[in-house]
């Protein structure tokens, strides 16, 4: 969780945009990943009785790797978030107990995820809008 953090304090996305933490996105029928983090449209976050977007509402999927979870965002994940359209996913690991962030954009005429970058410390890019999270757990712990 702790990880989590700075995508959910740091990330300022323009107004169209909000972030939104654990919950799930329609990719098809029994298909309901739930990522870490998103950045949906805030016209489709208001709904109230919202309990899953559809990947044309979501700009940005972010998975943290876990012991658990490690085949499924590598290689599972990705691939059907990038079938469904999603622009942008982010995949973020532990390296000596700091994150790493693994940015990948969608190449839409071959609907797969490219990479754009690996992060570490600071996390500085542009998906639309400018990015810049820091990164470093130890000060995000105090």
């Amino acid at each position: 969780m702790l990880v989590l953090r700075p995508f959910e304090r740091e990330l300022d996305p323009p107004g169209h945009l909000v972030v939104v933490r654990e919950m799930t996105v329609t990719l098809g029928l029994r298909q309901r990943p739930e990522p870490d983090v998103l950045l949906v449209k805030e016209s489709a976050a208001r709904r109230i009785s919202l309990t899953t977007f559809e990947p044309e509402d979501v700009h940005l999927v972010v998975e943290v790797v876990s012991e658990d979870s490690r085949d499924r965002d590598r290689t599972t994940r990705p691939g059907k978030y990038a079938s469904a359209g999603i622009r942008q996913f982010w995949r973020v690991e532990l390296e000596d107990d700091q994150p790493v962030v693994h940015t990948f954009e969608l190449e839409p005429a071959v609907k797969a995820y490219v990479p754009t970058g690996i992060h570490r410390g600071r996390l500085r890019t542009d998906i639309g809008f400018p990015v810049d999270i820091d990164l470093d757990l130890d000060k995000i712990r105090r």
